[in-house]
């Protein structure tokens, strides 16, 4: 395991927060593991990952694994020693990445933006220190995203606007990438002044959103999808559950995320069996990323903990 490579390193991370199929190359156990996993065998999966620490207890890719699949069963504090473990045990601070994204969104999935953004911000400082703008930007929004779903809006406020400053400081940026880090933080600013109570300044924000998508249609190609999205969280918390029901619809239907936010406007208009149908598909989710970590543990709750 000591010899992973940095294209696997990278696949890992990808592969675990996307919930995607493994590549090739990716070690048997890891296929195997993460079928299990998208059946919805998890504890299967988890004892295949603990059989291969028995072999070599410093496997980065199996500690990885296994605290994903405890995370994923709600027994977060003892995935996180498997992500610690897989810290101490990588061969360089490559290694060490993957397991302190992995560490935040561990702690995402306890709603604890502190401890998240702490983990998210280690991993800032790496990609920083390698010239990475980009990355550096992805990973402080995506912290920022865990906080503002946790209520600390201040410091989701701050590591949005970090991750856009970081992000605009790439060399040679081109316009599409420049529209792409504006819209995020339009978007973000949109949500947050929704969460704030603070209605005008929420759609003044989603129709600064909606301007730089017609403005620069290469940048809409990828981003549009997330603008139903926005439009449906800022109509669900300024007090229009059924507006809100409309945009989700046109939203990503296969994103836990949005089926909560679906299952909530439900709720909101009495509408309890349809409520809990969105429940029952977000709780579904595998995925390793801040809609998951939010969505699995807030439907679960929902469903009266199935």
């Amino acid at each position: 395991m000591r010899s992973m490579t940095k294209h696997f390193l990278c696949f890992l991370i990808l592969s675990w927060a996307s919930a995607q199929p493994p590549q090739p190359n990716a070690p048997e156990f890891i296929r195997e593991g993460q079928k299990l996993v998208r059946a919805g065998q998890l504890e299967e999966a988890l004892a295949l990952y603990r059989r291969e620490l028995e072999k070599d207890p410093s496997n980065t890719a199996a500690l990885n694994a296994a605290g994903v699949v405890l995370d994923l069963l709600g027994r977060t504090s003892e995935a996180r020693q498997y992500f610690q473990k897989s810290a101490d045990a990588a061969p360089d601070e490559q290694g060490r990445a993957v397991a302190w994204r992995q560490m935040a969104m561990s702690y995402a999935f306890d709603n604890d933006c502190a401890n998240s953004a702490r983990y998210g911000r280690m991993l800032y400082d790496y990609w920083l220190k390698r010239g990475n703008h980009y990355a550096a930007g992805e990973a402080a929004n995506e912290v920022a995203r865990v906080c503002i779903e946790a209520g600390a809006l201040d410091e989701a406020e701050k590591l949005y606007r970090l991750g856009t400053e970081v992000g605009l400081q790439e060399p040679n940026i081109s316009a599409e990438r420049r529209a792409l880090w504006q819209f995020r933080l339009e978007h973000a600013l949109a949500r947050l002044a929704a969460r704030r109570g603070q209605k005008d300044a929420a759609l003044k924000h989603v129709a600064a959103a909606r301007k730089l998508l017609d403005e620069n249609p290469e940048m809409a190609r990828q981003q549009e999808p997330f603008f139903p999205y926005l439009a449906g969280y800022v109509a669900l918390y300024t007090g229009d559950a059924q507006g809100a029901l409309e945009h989700l619809k046109k939203a990503n239907q296969n994103d836990p995320f949005i089926q909560c936010l679906m299952g909530m406007a439900y709720e909101k208009l009495g509408q309890k069996d349809e409520a809990t149908a969105c429940w029952r598909r977000a709780v579904q989710t595998t995925a390793h990323n801040p809609p998951a970590a939010f969505a699995r543990p807030f439907a679960r709750k929902k469903l009266g903990g199935q």
